[in-house]
């Protein structure tokens, strides 16, 4: 599927963003992976990591010109990652919303479901990310970078 057929389910909806947009969910980004290398307790650290993830996905389809409606839209930002940024990023939308389910559990249902290793994983990769996604900005949308 693509964009513009999400879309057309009612899934998403045409978003025009802003250098000032992009840049404030990039500023919150760079807020929650250094709050997520603090000394608190590994739900928490796992959830300020997964919440600079979500926001680097919502960069992205905010730069496609979308973005979710209510109703599952934790899934459908982080599921949209490989259709922007093509099918080799499927396991990365993958591993993410398995992070969305977890940090679910520990955010509504009990404390102790992230581990130190399951938050300084998803730190690393929420580090990575954000390098792919400011490259992925100056090449593809430079006037929002």
């Amino acid at each position: 599927m693509t964009l513009a057929q999400w879309a057309d389910n009612g899934w998403l909806e045409t978003h025009r963003t802003s250098r000032e947009e992009i840049g404030n969910l990039l500023s919150i980004v760079e807020r929650d992976l250094k709050d997520a290398e603090s000394g608190i307790s590994a739900d928490w650290r796992f959830g300020i990591a997964y919440n600079a993830a979500l926001k680097l996905c919502t960069v992205l389809l905010y730069t496609r010109g979308y973005r979710p409606l209510h109703g599952s839209h934790h899934y459908r930002t982080i599921m949209a990652l490989p259709l922007i940024l093509g099918e080799e990023r499927k396991q990365d939308a993958e591993y993410l919303n398995a992070c969305r389910i977890k940090r679910n559990t520990a955010e509504y249902d009990y404390a102790g479901v992230a581990t130190d290793m399951d938050a300084d994983e998803l730190l690393a990769f929420s580090k990575g990310f954000k390098e792919d996604v400011e490259r992925w900005l100056e090449q593809k949308n430079p006037d929002l970078a």
